[in-house]
């Protein structure tokens, strides 16, 4: 039954995609150059999208690339920033992240229920028939909202049944030019897979642009393949991802993906699928071409072994490895091994193992660390351990599957230093960071998807805000915003609220630049006089009023 469903959902994807029509509108008007691809490796998630450059530019008209409605529409500090998702007739939705903002009739909608919500911060879900758009209509405008690093058009195309991200390179009339072949930086053999793992590499031979040679020997055993390498397109300088990569050992595939389709639940596995020691170590991203039991990936394609190599003592192997990028321009790496007798791995230190199947309490005098059952990937060797104020859980050189909870007993003493102080992160330079301010029964509460140190740590200067573009008591009559610095020294912004003469008013707040907005033709007072107020408060409770005033014609 389990065979028959799977072949169902094969039979009705490649159904769907066969009959989907190809849109010939792109997203942007000029020239589609990349600097992410889809499925690319990010920090815990794969790239559900294209990211398409804008220049370095923000305010380039963004088009809908077919005819259809918005039923979603969103606007957070973080993430995606201002996005919009449109369905289409064909089944698919398209997605258009990172926006500075949306055309004056999605404007006019969303402003009206930010009023209402007294809220910045939105996710709305308009019907049907609210927001239809018309294919090549101007949706937005480019920007760097959310979590963007740089102004660019984050894209996707995903099938409206369940959400599921494609490759918008089989979707739309995208093309990229590209006559570059993937460059492979480094090749290694594992043996073993986590904290007792061996990795040895094995030095490349450029022998043309798309061919690499290795040789060498060996320890016999089950190895797997690391393999670090990225794409570049002809007009972009970007390091991005590939579309498909392929094993074989002796003529015998062994592993190999394509990147047509991902799910969301990927994301949770992505960590498996990379060196995580050295992602994090040395920012490297080594590909791990090797189905863990515990990997449950929608895009690897069950192959033989499931990419792991048997090498036996005195025999000898060719392995060829292929990577593709999606104009299939293609490299090769050729390696020829030879077995020798195989060293075995000494035993994991039984003192300081955490079976990945048990759960555990660690208990100081007045810390705790608890991890449920199932917070790793495999069993792991790491001490947690209490030094002087610190408590070190480990280091961060392996993933989690869940986060862990730590406790922290609230000391008795002056209550406003207790409500300034916060369970910190300590990265590996002695860099604090807000964790948790949370208290719960006489204990500071947090949870934690990282191995490191943790620290109670104090934040006792409030938020500094301050007009940039007028003067108190100053006559605005030309003006369309007012500019707000905002800024925190330490634990970061929590909330802020702005009104006018007591009326709540829409302050738009870009993190990344510290900066707040108010559009003066949002509301139309009585008076010339207006008194502006804004509060704001940081995580560590400290709170701040800043109040300025100034004059504007009435209407």
């Amino acid at each position: 039954m389990k065979i028959h469903y799977l072949i169902y959902l094969f039979l009705k994807s490649t159904f769907l995609l066969s009959q989907i029509k190809k849109s010939s509108t792109l997203p942007i008007d000029i020239p589609v150059q990349l600097s992410g691809t889809f499925g690319e490796l990010r920090k815990n998630h794969f790239h559900a999208g294209l990211d398409i450059r804008t220049r370095g530019r923000e305010g380039l008209p963004i088009r809908s690339i077919k005819s259809g409605w918005i039923n979603r529409l969103k606007v957070s500090l973080s993430g995606y920033g201002k996005v919009l998702y449109i369905e289409h007739n064909d089944g698919l939705v398209s997605v258009y992240a990172h926006l500075k903002k949306f055309n004056p009739r999605i404007e006019t909608y969303l402003k009206k229920k930010q009023y209402s919500k007294k809220s910045f911060g939105v996710e709305l879900f308009p019907g049907k028939n609210e927001l239809k758009v018309n294919e090549g209509e101007v949706i937005g405008y480019s920007g760097n909202t959310g979590g963007s690093f740089g102004p660019h058009l984050h894209f996707e195309i995903r099938e409206a049944n369940g959400q599921i991200p494609i490759n918008p390179m089989q979707y739309g009339n995208i093309y990229v030019e590209d006559s570059r072949n993937p460059q492979i930086q480094s090749f290694y053999l594992y043996k073993g897979f986590g904290p007792n793992e061996k990795r040895k590499e094995f030095l490349l031979v450029k022998k043309s642009d798309s061919v690499y040679t290795t040789a060498g020997v060996i320890e016999a055993g089950k190895l797997n393949i690391g393999l670090e390498f990225f794409d570049r397109q002809n007009l972009s300088q970007n390091k991005n991802g590939i579309y498909s990569a392929k094993a074989k050992l002796n003529g015998l595939e062994i592993f190999s993906y394509k990147m047509d389709k991902i799910s969301f639940n990927d994301s949770k596995y992505i960590n498996l699928f990379i060196d995580y020691n050295e992602l994090i170590s040395n920012r490297r991203k080594i590909h791990r071409f090797f189905l863990h039991p515990e990997q449950k990936m929608s895009f690897l394609k069950d192959s033989i072994l499931s990419g792991e190599i048997l090498i036996e003592n005195g025999k000898s192997y060719q392995l060829l490895i292929q990577i593709q990028d999606y104009n299939k321009n293609t490299s090769h790496l050729e390696a020829y091994l030879k077995g020798i007798p195989e060293i075995v791995l000494p035993e994991i230190d039984d003192e300081n193992l955490i079976l990945k199947e048990n759960e555990y309490n660690f208990e100081f005098e007045d810390k705790s660390v608890f991890f449920p059952k199932k917070s790793f990937f495999y069993d792991v060797n790491m001490k947690v351990e209490e030094k002087d104020d610190t408590l070190k859980v480990g280091e961060n050189i392996f993933p989690l599957k869940k986060p862990f909870s730590i406790r922290h007993r609230v000391p008795s003493g002056d209550s406003l230093k207790i409500a300034q102080s916060f369970l910190a992160f300590l990265d590996k330079n002695g860099k604090s960071s807000f964790l948790s301010g949370y208290i719960n029964d006489g204990y500071w509460e947090a949870k934690s998807k990282i191995l490191g140190s943790f620290v109670i740590s104090r934040d006792s200067i409030a938020p500094e805000i301050r007009a940039q573009n007028f003067r108190n008591n100053q006559w605005v009559d030309n003006y369309n915003f007012l500019n707000f610095k905002i800024s925190d020294d330490y634990s970061g912004i929590k909330k802020y609220r702005g009104e006018i003469n007591g009326k709540w008013i829409l302050l738009e707040f870009e993190p990344k630049k510290s900066k707040l907005f108010y559009n003066l033709n949002d509301i139309d007072f009585d008076t010339t006089l207006h008194n502006l107020k804004i509060e704001a408060e940081d995580q560590a409770g400290n709170k701040t009023v800043y109040k300025i005033k100034y004059y504007r014609k009435t209407k």
